[in-house]
């Protein structure tokens, strides 16, 4: 049996549920779940007809590289979406559909990494735990860059040593991030591009949450976008990882892709060619008709900023709690621990929320010495109904009220 294993921690969820054990909730008041992020939008009934209609198709085996008219229409999207130059993706070389980004993130990783002592995979801290399991596994050592409220919870690659750069083989980055919303500015990952030139590392932009957004004039900036405005109209080591599940309310379909240097996408696909994960037929037909639509996606995102505006009207007030860059979380401090406000909030209110520290790792800073940067946070999923997540706020208000 593989002993790396051994070293991976339990998952987040895992570690909720033996906080809540053992806890009678308040009877009396129905629960409701703030700690998953799984969208509860209703998913658009055209993809649904699609999946339907084209069920036939499951009787073929599906190709790992995905059908053209996938590929064609995630092209185009993406052109759309960041202002692309016109033809600069080849959906021969520079696109991938995948069974889901977090499929997709770990198995970037096991394809990547030159398995050597010193190889580093950089990742946010706090985290996708997908991220630190993908790099024990590949072989590497994962190296935490903390985002805190001090850096506005965004990276400070500038304050990352050269030492770490040179043992760097990938960095994942998160933007808009998972918990904190922040969005990382153009400028810098630009920055961050000419390091991955500098010393030849990857750079794997989970951008999940790309289409949850509050300011329709200034959506957030991709990877991609950043490299074309800069001349990088290879997209040199760049990739980037979206999906159906946050953008159109599809995350049964387990639908993604990934996209960037011809290169390293050429890799990425000799080896899912064995991981054998092809996406079903029918659901990838059904994705294209998702890629293709925006109406769907302005919607959704109209009902999460009216969620967002009403939230933070109850709890501005009795809570340090702010609108994120963008995303569907809010990452609120709490005036005791994270641990003790979820546990007690699920006794008093019915309210499952995700204790802060559980999607973090405890690091070393010079400045602060040993610290946890998810500690004295939760992670609160707006992706109930309007009327859910206002009950929700109203009892959060009444919980700190009464403290």
């Amino acid at each position: 049996m593989n002993p790396d294993l051994n070293r991976l921690h339990p998952y987040p969820f895992e570690k909720l549920a033996k906080l809540k054990a053992g806890i009678t909730p308040n009877r009396e008041l129905s629960h409701i779940a703030l700690s998953i992020g799984e969208p509860k939008h209703a998913p658009p009934e055209f993809v649904l007809e699609e999946l339907v209609n084209l069920l036939p198709k499951i009787a073929n085996y599906p190709l790992t590289k995905g059908i053209p008219e996938l590929r064609q229409s995630i092209a185009n999207w993406l052109t759309r979406r960041f202002k692309l130059p016109a033809a600069s993706l080849d959906i021969e070389k520079n696109i991938l559909p995948v069974n889901g980004t977090r499929e997709a993130l770990f198995a970037f990783a096991q394809a990547m990494i030159h398995r050597k002592d010193d190889a580093l995979i950089l990742m946010p801290n706090p985290f996708y735990q997908i991220y630190e399991g993908a790099a024990i596994l590949a072989g590497a050592q994962p190296h935490f860059y903390n985002t805190t409220a001090e850096t506005s919870y965004l990276p400070d690659f500038e304050a990352i040593d050269d030492a770490i750069w040179r043992r760097c083989q990938v960095i994942y980055i998160c933007t808009p991030g998972n918990p904190t919303g922040a969005v990382i500015s153009k400028s810098q990952m630009q920055w961050l591009i000419n390091k991955a030139e500098a010393f030849d590392f990857i750079i794997a932009s989970d951008e999940c949450y790309s289409e949850i957004y509050f300011d329709d004039a200034t959506p957030p900036c991709g990877l991609l976008e950043a490299a074309a405005q800069m001349g990088n109209t290879d997209y040199k080591h760049c990739v980037v990882f979206h999906s159906l599940s946050k953008r159109s309310n599809l995350p049964g379909l387990r639908s993604g892709f990934v996209a960037g240097d011809a290169h390293i996408m050429q890799a990425f696909l000799k080896y899912r060619t064995y991981h054998g994960s092809a996406m079903s037929g029918h659901h990838q037909y059904a994705s294209i008709s998702a890629w293709d639509d925006e109406q769907h996606v302005i919607e959704s995102r109209n009902i999460y900023r009216q969620k967002f505006n009403t939230v933070l009207d109850i709890l501005s007030p009795v809570m340090n709690v702010k609108l994120p860059d963008a995303g569907f979380y809010l990452w609120p401090q709490t005036p005791i621990a994270d641990t003790d406000f979820a546990q007690q909030l699920f006794a008093e209110q019915n309210i499952t929320v995700l204790p802060g520290q559980y999607l973090s790792r405890t690091t070393h800073s010079t400045q602060h010495g040993n610290i946890n940067p998810g500690e004295n946070h939760i992670r609160m999923a707006l992706v109930a109904t309007l009327e859910e997540t206002t009950d929700a706020a109203h009892r959060i208000k009444h919980f700190l009220e009464t403290r």
